[in-house]
């Protein structure tokens, strides 16, 4: 993986008229919020090398609410979710989470004080994307976050950097796997990978 790719815990159409960006409760604020958020707690850390689980924590709870994990983790398994029951699916969701804020999470020490920038969001009825470039140095990377409005407020279900979908690359693994084994061998390895990922830290 890019080093970039912290930015993915991070923490991605027709376009309404109505400015639903400048509410405090619209989807560019919603992520914008989030994620500068997360910057605060990395650029606090005392050892700028490392995630504590201090701040672990603190990222988690920054994120709570904005990211939709059963949205993501049905979209991730495919067709397999529509043949599990409420319980599995919500054990799915819980460790399709962990797999999430583990693997892309433990990128984020290498957080330098890149710059982001956001742009307006794109609306399309219940749907919005928002659109950012992380620069690095000279470098710049595309990162869009696609949200849907929810109960709960806009939340995330995918994120794509430089035009490639998280979701679809982790059906893609997903697909591959269960092709082999089915459900029961897919849990079971992800099972594993976050418990290794845990002791790694």
């Amino acid at each position: 993986m890019r080093q970039i790719q912290w930015v993915v815990m991070l923490l991605a159409g027709l376009l309404i008229a109505a400015p639903a960006w400048a509410n405090s409760d619209g989807p560019r604020s919603v992520i914008e919020s989030t994620v500068m958020d997360i910057v605060h707690v990395l650029a606090e850390r005392k050892d700028v090398t490392v995630l504590s689980d201090a701040d672990r924590e603190a990222i988690r709870a920054t994120v709570a609410g904005h990211f939709d994990y059963a949205a993501m983790a049905k979209r991730s398994l495919g067709r397999p979710w529509k043949k599990i029951n409420a319980a599995e699916q919500a054990h799915f969701t819980e460790l399709f989470r962990e797999l999430l804020e583990r693997s892309y999470g433990n990128r984020l020490s290498e957080y330098k004080d890149q710059k982001i920038v956001f742009k307006d969001a794109e609306l399309r009825g219940n749907k919005a994307r928002v659109k950012s470039m992380v620069i690095d140095g000279t470098r710049e990377t595309p990162v869009e976050y696609r949200m849907h409005q929810t109960d709960s407020g806009w939340q995330v279900y995918d994120i794509r950097i430089e035009g490639t979908s998280m979701v679809r690359t982790f059906y893609q693994d997903f697909k591959s796997t269960l092709a082999k084994g089915g459900y029961p061998k897919l849990l079971k390895i992800l099972e594993k990978k976050i418990a290794k990922l845990k002791v790694n830290g």
